[in-house]
């Protein structure tokens, strides 16, 4: 029977707020026919199924589609793996290849802008602005709201809609994160949701790396 762990994924310095996530890591015991199935009934932004430890060969899934990139179920397997002692160097989602790794802070990982789905990237007036928000400001494209806390240090407060994910907010998103940060050719400590933390710098060959901190919640096992 696979074993479910349950994951909050760019939490704070206290170890609040994150991105839930479900992690599969004895995904081939899921069969591909109930993976949708699995992960609607979750109803987490992403489920992710690894098919292979040593390799890092992933699968992900929100309640309503397969991704073939995202970025906090990513920065989450990454830390998994190193957690239960099976670090890998690169992850292996659909879009291809990711550098991978793990320290005291959490875990991070590397890919490429153009992977992320698409968003329309808001940038609105002051962090208030993004906080009234009342919900998505467009019933089906994806939005990705932002505006400076402190555009020296580059601080951002951000919220991100995903209508098309059947994601209503998506408390933390690695990948909307780091593409801004590809924008905006800057490292950027992102405050993003209730209160999520995302850590972006630029790396070289348009790559971008967007990281930070994991609690594991809870593990048990799920009958399919």
């Amino acid at each position: 029977m696979p074993q479910l762990h349950l994951l909050r994924v760019f939490t704070n310095e206290d170890n609040e707020f994150g991105n839930p996530l479900a992690v599969f890591l004895d995904g081939s015991e899921v069969p591909l026919t109930k993976r949708q199935e699995i992960a609607s009934d979750l109803g987490l932004s992403e489920t992710v199924f690894v098919d292979d430890r040593p390799s890092g060969r992933i699968r992900i899934h929100t309640p309503s589609i397969e991704l073939p990139f995202a970025g906090h179920p990513a920065v989450g397997v990454a830390w998994l793996l190193a957690k239960t002692g099976a670090p890998v160097e690169a992850l292996h989602p659909p879009a291809g290849k990711i550098a991978a790794r793990s320290d005291s802070e959490g875990a991070h990982i590397t890919g490429r802008a153009e992977w992320a789905p698409s968003f329309e990237y808001r940038r609105m007036g002051s962090p208030a602005e993004v906080r009234a928000l009342k919900g998505p400001p467009s019933a089906t494209a994806n939005v990705y709201a932002w505006a400076w806390i402190d555009e020296a240090a580059g601080s951002v407060r951000a919220r991100a809609f995903v209508p098309a994910a059947g994601i209503p907010e998506d408390e933390a998103t690695g990948s909307a994160a780091l593409a801004l940060c590809a924008r905006l050719r800057r490292p950027l400590t992102i405050h993003q949701g209730r209160g999520s933390v995302l850590l972006t710098r630029p790396g070289s060959g348009g790559q971008t790396e967007v990281g930070g901190a994991v609690q594991l919640d809870e593990v048990r096992d799920l009958p399919v």
